[in-house]
């Protein structure tokens, strides 16, 4: 099956569609609406009363929107690493680890904020790439801020993101204090924008609203959790020692989109515990970078044989955690 993947054919994406049903087939069997902890955005709230009132509450509407959430950053995914050639070839296996391992955990399925911030942070990454080669990056520095901001509006939490963009400036360019303050204002705007609005309207007090955020360091507790962590640790860490040798031979600008990768990851996987109330669902926001380094595992390993038998046994896991834990 991995070499269906391993090949950067655009038909793979309807293996992909065929690939998504079967490892989310049993939350689609036992959907739930959407997640409200206490920890969302306005911007989210907002947006989920909307769609409760054009699919009536319905859990398995709710649940297949984050399907194709998640099957849309999958195809965004595999465009971006495509066009930047981050692997040898053209290649589905990112998308492929992407699905496979948000199938891990039942939270990593459901209609969240950090689904929608996860797709804005398609579009940051890709900006960020673009750093390295403008000789001028001011307008570009501005919207990835500004994007950021919106993400801060959808789940707060995610404004930790800014730690993202200020790395990756120093990794992709030259310092200039210009874009570091226009950065930091395009941040600010978003929430700027939406201040004025409410203060127009006379909702003043919906701004207290913005600011969801808190400090927690809890006890996990969950087996489910510590295995699906565990499982994309694993795939991180060989991931990137796997890429040492060929990142040896890449382009500088190839090696400075892994650097960033690596501290996506790492900013990802602080920001849950800024919520106000921890919920390990937040976690899906690493997955995303982390899916990268686990098709780079995948694309690594030349035996055949030796990668099938490694997906199956992951893919077996899933399985035993859905339907038998």
């Amino acid at each position: 099956m991995i070499r269906f993947f391993r090949s950067g054919n655009p038909l793979t994406v309807l293996l992909l569609l065929i690939y998504t049903l079967l490892v989310k087939f049993y939350y689609l069997l036992h959907p739930v609406t959407y997640m409200a902890d206490g920890s969302e955005g306005l911007l989210y709230n907002l947006l989920v009363r909307w769609l409760h009132v054009f699919t009536g509450g319905s859990p398995f509407l709710f649940t297949s929107l984050a399907v194709m959430l998640i099957l849309l950053q999958s195809l965004l995914l595999t465009k971006i690493i495509n066009h930047h050639r981050l692997f040898p070839k053209p290649t589905y296996l990112p998308a492929m680890c992407y699905l496979l391992f948000t199938s891990l955990l039942q939270s990593w399925n459901v209609f969240s904020p950090a689904l929608l911030v996860n797709v804005i942070m398609l579009w940051v990454f890709s900006s960020i790439t673009e750093l390295y080669t403008r000789t001028s990056a001011r307008d570009v520095v501005f919207n990835i801020g500004f994007a950021l901001g919106m993400c801060g509006l959808i789940y707060f939490p995610s404004i930790i993101f800014c730690l993202l963009l200020l790395v990756s400036l120093l990794i992709m360019r030259a310092f200039r204090l210009a874009e570091w303050i226009i950065a930091i204002l395009g941040l600010i705007c978003p929430i700027y924008l939406m201040g004025t609005y409410l203060f127009l309207t006379n909702q003043m007090t919906v701004l207290r609203q913005i600011p969801n955020i808190g400090l927690s360091f809890p006890l996990i507790t969950d087996y489910k959790v510590w295995g699906a962590m565990i499982a994309c640790l694993l795939f991180f860490v060989l991931g990137w020692l796997l890429l040492q040798r060929p990142l040896m031979k890449m382009l500088i600008q190839g090696r400075k989109i892994w650097a960033v990768l690596i501290v996506y990851v790492l900013v990802a996987m602080l920001v849950p515990f800024f919520n106000v109330h921890f919920s390990p669902a937040y976690w899906v926001l690493a997955v995303l970078p982390v899916a990268m380094f686990a098709g780079n595992v995948f694309w690594s390993v030349t035996n055949e044989t030796f990668a099938n038998v490694i997906h199956f046994v992951v893919l077996a896991y899933m399985i035993v955690m859905q339907y038998f834990s």
